[in-house]
């Protein structure tokens, strides 16, 4: 499919650069089948039902952008995936500089040899000591801010705290799962009281979810892999729930795309351990999510194709003129959508 079809005017004013205050204050935009509606996220227990389910990721964000030196040169490093205990792949600034078996030094004791390169350029870093690398970044990383936020402000202490969603329980992730930055204490009391049921998954988010889509056609796109899990016990209350009729309501991208990665052709979704690159484009059959609460997203973006798959191109495109018209907050910190296709009769 042509990458240009999803393509669309965003002015640069609608990109938010902070958060809502407090977080359940962000507005939502509702989609349900081929009806758009401005709501509030505090409306959310309003617009789902006793049997439906939330589908959270307990991805933690980890500090995994560095700076350094190799000789006299700067290096920029961004973790993206883990390749084991001491080794992370990561995307580099200045790569050029670096040949595999260099150190490059973050400061602060910390530092890490170049071990390789693959196809796209990323470098596999092996950090050195006996300390654990989470301590390592605590000490010399930054929050990984997005792109199109990181460019117009610099990264401070709030960041720390809001790219983090409440749910954050299992450090890996390189992004935030931003859907889940508008759940507050309220708004959790608000959907249990409702009587819906929360579950959670664990999807480490890489950084390639940032990288911009370079081909023209989504057949030619490469997905960047990224590692998750869903226990069995919780694949079986999911199709449990679903049986009974209760929706299951994906809370961000990361979480359908795990979902969907679990479920066979049947719909029935399977305990899950290891690696996924699914790359969901219009035409694409759904077997497992009936939803999606999800931000907005960028401009020919595998995400904006995401949602079109759900949803419909036009609708989407439909919604997007709304939300811009409507002065909606996009991306990280933006504001939300509620996404809730038709389901056959």
């Amino acid at each position: 499919m042509d990458v240009a079809a999803f393509d669309f005017e965003l002015p640069n004013e609608r990109i938010a650069l902070r958060p809502a205050r407090p977080r359940d204050s962000a507005r939502l935009l509702l989609v349900d089948g081929h009806d758009i509606s401005d709501r509030q996220m505090l409306d959310l227990s309003d617009l789902l039902g006793p049997d439906d389910v939330l589908v959270f990721n307990d991805t933690k964000v980890i500090p995994a952008q560095l700076e350094g030196k190799r000789g006299e040169a700067s290096i920029g490093a961004t973790l993206h995936k883990r390749e084991g205990l001491r080794r992370w792949w990561a995307f580099v600034r200045n790569a050029k500089r670096v040949r595999i078996d260099d150190v490059i030094d973050f400061g602060e004791g910390v530092s890490a040899s170049a071990i390789k390169r693959d196809e796209a350029g990323a470098i596999l870093l092996e950090f050195h000591g006996e300390e654990p690398v989470e301590l390592l970044l605590e000490r010399v990383g930054r929050m990984p801010l997005p792109p199109y936020i990181a460019s117009k402000r610099t990264t401070d202490e709030a960041d720390a705290v809001d790219y983090q969603t409440m749910f954050a329980r299992e450090a890996g992730a390189v992004a935030a799962p931003t859907a889940a930055l508008h759940f507050t204490d309220r708004l959790v009391a608000a959907i249990d009281a409702r009587g819906i049921v929360r579950e959670t998954l664990t999807l480490h988010v890489g950084a390639g979810t940032f990288l911009p889509v370079k081909v023209d056609d989504t057949a030619d796109h490469k997905m960047h892999a990224e590692w998750g899990r869903i226990d069995a016990a919780t694949a079986d209350r999911l199709n449990a729930a679903r049986a009974k009729g209760g929706r299951l309501i994906a809370v961000g991208t990361t979480s359908l795309r795990l979902l969907e990665s679990a479920a066979g052709d049947d719909g029935l979704i399977h305990a899950f351990d290891g690696d996924t690159a699914i790359f969901i484009t219009p035409g694409y059959r759904f077997k497992a999510v009936d939803g999606l609460l999800t931000n907005f997203h960028l401009p020919k973006s595998t995400l904006f194709m995401l949602v079109s798959a759900l949803m419909g191109l036009d609708r989407m495109k439909a919604a997007y003129t709304h939300a811009i018209a409507a002065d909606y907050r996009f991306y990280s910190y933006g504001d939300g959508s509620l996404l809730l296709p038709q389901r056959p009769k």
